[in-house]
């Protein structure tokens, strides 16, 4: 017979189960692309990647709202044993390259379409975001301790060759967040502008840094194969060199052009999430452990769904080590507005941010302006 937990366990359904697929989901928006053109003759639907991403999801966002509820201990193991969860995660991958290589054919002349330069341009653009969303599926398998997960977050980042970002995010910022340490942690008053080459040029500085020394501790050179970053960059070089042959070096500006989006896609993230968020010194002179305080959350429930709950930031960085499913909302976190895509799209507008996000950082500080998170300088 069974016990009382085990059957409360067994009674509970996670009405989320199946919206997790549809992360899944989002490389065949380049396939969407395609076939909407097919069908209405116009080619503005080749830019249905950010049409879906800064339109359709936030507008949906908002008519579905938010989901706020916390999970009880059974529902939570229930969440953390249950292998459907890793292969939604998992699924992202075989769509992710399926679209790329589908992209390539178009961009090289196939898919009995004809494509102007703007065409080409837009497809670039809704590749390039099906790779942003892959670091975030990179991030997930990223932080699992199973190596093949870890070897899948490498192949995930291959398509930005943004493969530094395995060392980096897990061994440099979630040590070094919200502290003047962390290139990826933004700064009050920090245009999108100026972080992004900071974070971008200061997270690889710091990966070859964390990097060399693990090396060096083995008694390997830098050099070595088993250096994560090399070994991860030799993916991406291999992927491209087999594209480019395979369907010209008519794809290359495309292929370089969907990378850099899907990056800048991923530091925009970055520089809403620690936006003016500051741990602070105690009495050893170290910085404060890492708390939700200091990461901002949203918990709308779609984009928190395509985005594998990233959106519940504070959580994570507070237990870095719970998969996605199980993370859960914070009633002392900070409280982004909306959620990611709208937020994006108001990150690159500085003046119009700064209105909406520079009187909640310092009200999270209960208006100590020597609380925030400023230059060093």
């Amino acid at each position: 017979m069974l016990d009382p937990q085990t059957r409360t366990t067994r009674r509970w359904r996670d009405a989320k189960r199946y919206l997790w697929l549809l992360g899944a989901v989002v490389p065949g928006l380049v396939g969407l692309a395609w076939l909407l053109v097919q069908l209405t003759g116009s080619a503005i639907f080749w830019w249905v990647g950010p049409m879906m991403a800064f339109i359709v999801i936030p507008i949906v966002d908002q008519l579905i709202g938010t989901d706020d509820g916390y999970l009880t201990g059974n529902a939570l193991a229930h969440l953390e044993t249950d292998p459907f969860y890793r292969w939604a995660n998992y699924l992202y991958l075989p769509g992710q390259y399926l679209s790329l290589i589908f992209a390539c054919w178009l961009w090289a002349g196939g898919g009995w379409v004809t494509m102007t330069l703007p065409d080409k341009l837009g497809l670039m653009f809704t590749v390039g975001i099906v790779g942003g969303i892959a670091i975030n599926a990179a991030h997930e398998l990223g932080h699992r301790r199973d190596t093949l997960e870890r070897r899948l977050s490498k192949i995930a980042l291959a398509q930005t060759g943004y493969g530094h970002f395995f060392v980096e995010h897990n061994r440099g910022h979630h040590v070094r967040v919200a502290t003047p340490d962390d290139p990826a942690s933004a700064r009050f008053g920090e245009s999108i502008y100026r972080f992004i080459p900071r974070s971008v040029l200061g997270g690889l500085r710091s990966a070859w840094q964390l990097e060399t020394a693990r090396l060096a501790k083995a008694g390997k050179s830098k050099w070595s194969p088993a250096n994560d970053i090399l070994n991860a960059w030799l993916l991406t070089a291999v992927s491209f060199a087999v594209l480019i042959v395979w369907f010209g070096a008519v794809i290359t500006p495309y292929l370089l052009g969907q990378a850099v989006i899907g990056i800048c896609l991923l530091e925009t993230v970055n520089y809403l999430e620690h936006y003016g968020l500051r741990r602070q010194r105690v009495g050893s002179g170290r910085y404060e452990r890492v708390g939700q305080r200091h990461s901002w959350n949203s918990n709308t429930l779609m984009a928190n769904v395509f985005l594998y709950h990233l959106q519940r930031h504070s959580d994570h960085h507070a237990n870095p080590q719970k998969p996605y499913q199980t993370l859960q909302p914070s009633d002392i976190a900070p409280q982004l507005p909306t959620g990611y895509g709208s937020m994006l799209v108001l990150a690159w507008c500085p003046p119009l941010w700064r209105r909406v996000m520079d009187p909640r950082v310092l009200a999270h500080y209960g208006g100590d302006a020597s609380l925030v998170a400023v230059r060093p300088d």
